[in-house]
C-alpha cells in the first residue's frame, strides 16, 4: 500500500494516533482498520517508536538520484549558456535540450539524455521558451515604410466602421 498522500506532519500524527490506539488496547488489526493502513504498518511504527522514539516516527524523505553535476558545474553550464549557442559553435541563436546536453558532454564528460535536460534546466530556474516566428522572406524595411504610408489610410477606414446589422446563426432564435 503506498503512503498515502498528505504533509509531513500529517503523515507523522497519523502514526502518533495509532500508536496512541495501541496504547489505548487496541489491536494491530483494529488499528490498522481505524487509521486506514496495513497492520503491518502500524507493527513497523510500533517497533521504529520502540528503538527510536518520536524521532523514528518523523517522515524521512528520499531526495532522489544525486545530480551527475555538482554546484560548481550548474554554475559553470549557467555562465556558458548565457554566452549563447553562437559562443558555443551552433549557426542560430536558439538553445535546444540536444544542443544543451552535448555543451555539457563535451565541457564537463558528461552525458544527459534531452528528455532530463529539461529538469536540469528546470533545477537552474531556466524555462522553455517559444522561439518567435517569423518569415526568412521578412523585410523589415518594406515593414516600416508600409505602416508609414498606409496604416494611417487604413485605420481611418477602420475607425468609422460599425457593423450595419446582426444576424443570428441559430435559426431557432429568430
Amino acid at each position: 500500500m503506498p503512503r498515502p498522500k498528505g504533509s509531513a506532519d500529517l503523515l507523522e500524527d497519523r502514526r502518533k494516533r495509532a500508536l496512541a490506539l495501541l496504547d489505548a488496547g487496541h489491536s494491530l488489526n483494529e488499528v490498522g482498520r481505524r487509521i486506514g493502513c496495513n497492520a503491518s504498518s502500524v507493527m513497523r511504527w510500533r517497533d521504529a517508536w520502540r528503538r527510536g522514539g518520536a524521532k523514528a516516527l518523523r517522515v524521512r524523505f528520499s531526495p532522489g538520484r544525486p545530480w551527475k553535476l555538482n554546484a560548481a558545474q550548474r554554475k559553470r553550464l549557467v555562465r556558458l549558456l548565457l554566452r549563447g549557442p553562437l559562443a558555443q559553435g551552433y549557426r542560430t541563436n536558439l538553445w535546444t535540450t540536444v544542443r544543451i546536453a552535448e555543451v555539457v558532454r563535451r565541457r564537463f564528460g558528461i552525458r544527459y539524455h534531452r528528455a532530463h535536460v529539461g529538469r536540469l534546466m528546470h533545477s537552474l530556474k531556466w524555462t522553455p521558451q517559444k522561439p518567435e516566428r517569423r518569415a526568412l522572406e521578412r523585410d523589415e524595411e518594406k515593414i516600416k515604410r508600409w505602416k508609414q504610408r498606409n496604416w494611417p489610410r487604413v485605420k481611418k477606414t477602420l475607425r468609422g466602421w460599425v457593423p450595419t446589422s446582426y444576424l443570428p446563426t441559430n435559426p431557432a432564435s429568430s
